[in-house]
């Protein structure tokens, strides 16, 4: 489940990043607290239901702990959204300083929901596979395999927050610099895939294999291929009855080999190494480094999408009609929505892309481990056993690996005809190709994509929609109606500048801002049916009685003439040139082409 849980984790940590905390909670505190208990107690209700010794088979289980996972995002996603968990929990000690408090709330929220699963899957476990796990070493043992999936991220975001408050200049050049802030993040994830192994094994518990028939074997085989590590580990996963194997880090000094005390009890000395082959074939043809480029592709082919998504959400007017009709913030609604679309990119990325490439590494450590062991005999009778001790049917697949079936058919094709591994491995290295052609476009395009991308008729129209929302959620204020004008005026929509206008001085009839901007409006104007100088002439001169600026004088001055008073217009020019002689360049025309009227 750990490779699942990856995607279930990666969509919580997506809906912390891209959420913003808001400024008040939707729903008042007790109310929020009672939904949540009750929600909490139907999860429960669902958990034991899902659970359930008539529904729940050994075919089936994986599936049920797929649907309460999944149950639990749903139920956290309310805790977010609706509830306005990220509010309570930015009230938290430093939290305004370190914004990752808040998100590692939210992750321990999401952990709480999956110790609940995992309290009311322990006992159906056992039942189903013949363990005889305690639901506390249950718990823990699932906690602790999914730690190394959150401990980066979270990591990162701590570290992020300690360099923002940085004194150090050059530090604080860096990081507020366009290149900065990813640049860090890239080196420190290095550091971190270099290092984090050893973190790992210690969290994990793992503890040196005794020195013996079995670890000198191994320790051979490891030189016979020219693999280094670091040591070579007793994995006690879900108390040392897990059948598994695996290998982490990427250079020999943080290299670790992972082997269960369950798998080397079951296996025979010669199907032991055909579990190390497998996992040296990974270290061998470089499945580790390619993993590190996969995911480090998914964030640039995900920085590349932010840019096309908000300017598609920001440009259409759809997306503004939903926002009005579920009355919620514009910020509120775009994070929403943009959050959506990053969920659909990470599922088909992390389940069609990055599964692809899982399942084809699988098969090619499969067939290092024929060719290391001369036969695929001895590692298809690891299969037959793995299946039979666990349950697992030969022909249930996963999106990260073939099935047990389909493993031991391609092994015996490759056994029967080497051209099916050239052909296998043809297809991979192609496929890399192309990823790395994509990727190396995507990073041009990122590259070459205009700042002010937004910049036009989405931000003007984000804009209108912010305005509208605060006029909704303040109509006393006249302010709002009067930016809207403005706002609407810029870009040339006349007709509803002037009802934002008209709207503002019903609510402050003497705003001499807007009177005189809905003056200029009306005169300047080149639509013949909204052009109007005898409403202009009107409003100007009450603009002009509240506040006798220069611009609004120059407003009174055209309206004079441009109702045929040209007189009283080269008086009121000149009182605003007195009042503004920084701008005669100016004032001079102006007067200039009122006088050429007397000629």
């Amino acid at each position: 489940m750990i490779y699942t849980n990856l995607i279930y984790f990666l969509i919580v940590i997506l809906i912390l990043s891209t959420n913003s905390v808001p400024e008040r909670p939707q729903l008042p505190f007790f109310t929020a607290l009672g939904i949540f208990i009750i929600k909490t107690i139907i999860y429960q209700g669902l958990l034991k239901r899902i659970f359930s010794s008539r529904l729940v088979s050994g075919a089936t289980y994986s599936n049920a702990e797929r649907r309460a996972s999944i149950l639990a995002i749903v139920f956290f996603s309310i805790d977010i959204y609706l509830l306005d968990f990220q509010y309570y929990s930015g009230m938290l000690p430093m939290a305004r300083t370190m914004p990752s408090i808040v998100d590692l709330s939210g992750l321990l929220l999401f952990m709480a929901y999956l110790i609940m699963m995992w309290a009311a899957a322990a006992a159906p476990y056992n039942r189903l596979f013949g363990q005889g796990h305690s639901t506390r070493n249950f718990i823990k043992t699932n906690v602790e395999s999914n730690l190394p999936i959150i401990l980066p991220w979270l990591i990162l975001s701590i570290l992020a927050d300690f360099l923002r408050q940085t004194s150090i200049p050059l530090l604080k050049t860096v990081l507020n610099s366009s290149w900065g802030e990813p640049v860090i993040s890239l080196l420190f994830f290095i550091c971190l895939a270099l290092t984090f192994p050893a973190l790992i094994v210690r969290i994990w518990r793992c503890t040196s294999m005794p020195d013996g028939p079995e670890r000198r074997r191994l320790e051979s085989f490891c030189r016979k291929y020219k693999v280094g590590y670091s040591d070579i580990m007793i994995w006690p996963m879900f108390e040392g009855q897990a059948l598994t194997a695996g290998v982490m880090g990427i250079i020999p000094g943080c290299r670790y080999l992972l082997i269960t005390p369950a798998l080397l009890q079951a296996l025979t000395p010669e199907e032991i190494e055909a579990v190390m082959a497998h996992e040296l074939g990974h270290v061998k043809l470089r499945h580790l480094q390619l993993y590190i480029l996969l995911f480090l592709g998914f964030g640039l082919l995900a920085q590349l999408s932010t840019y096309p998504i908000l300017y598609i959400l920001a440009n259409s007017d759809l997306f503004y009609k939903m926002v009005h009709l579920v009355n919620k913030q514009p910020s509120h609604a775009l994070n929403t929505a943009q959050t959506v679309a990053m969920f659909i990119l990470m599922i088909v990325y992390f389940r069609y892309i990055l599964g692809f490439f899982m399942r084809n590494f699988e098969r090619q450590a499969d067939a290092f481990a024929l060719k290391a062991m001369g036969s695929a005999e001895p590692l298809v009778r690891v299969f037959d056993k793995i299946a039979w001790l666990s349950g697992t049917s030969h022909d249930q697949p996963s999106w990260h690996h073939f099935s047990i079936g389909q493993r031991i058919d391609f092994l015996q094709r490759c056994e029967a005809n080497s051209k099916q591994l050239h052909n296998h491995n043809r297809k991979i290295y192609g496929s890399l190709a192309a990823y790395l052609l994509i990727l190396m476009l995507s990073a041009l395009t990122l590259w070459k994509m205009p700042d002010n991308l937004m910049a036009g008729a989405p931000q003007a129209k984000y804009a209108q929609a912010v305005i509208q929302q605060k006029m909704a959620d303040d109509p006393r204020n006249f302010v709002w109606p009067q930016l809207l004008g403005d706002l609407n005026y810029s870009r040339r929509h006349y007709q509803d500048a002037i009802a934002a206008y008209e709207k503002s001085l019903l609510l402050n009839p003497d705003n001499a801002e807007v009177l005189n901007n809905l003056a200029w409006l009306l005169l300047t104007v080149d639509i013949h049916s909204i052009h109007n100088r005898t409403a202009a002439l009107r409003l100007a001169k009450r603009a002009v009685i509240q506040l006798p600026a220069p611009h609004i004088l120059d407003t009174l001055a055209l309206a004079y003439f441009a109702n045929g008073r040209v007189d009283l217009a080269i008086q009121t020019e000149k009182r605003a040139f007195a009042l503004d002689p920084a701008n005669r360049a100016y004032y001079i025309d102006q007067l200039k082409k009122f006088a050429r009227q007397l000629k």
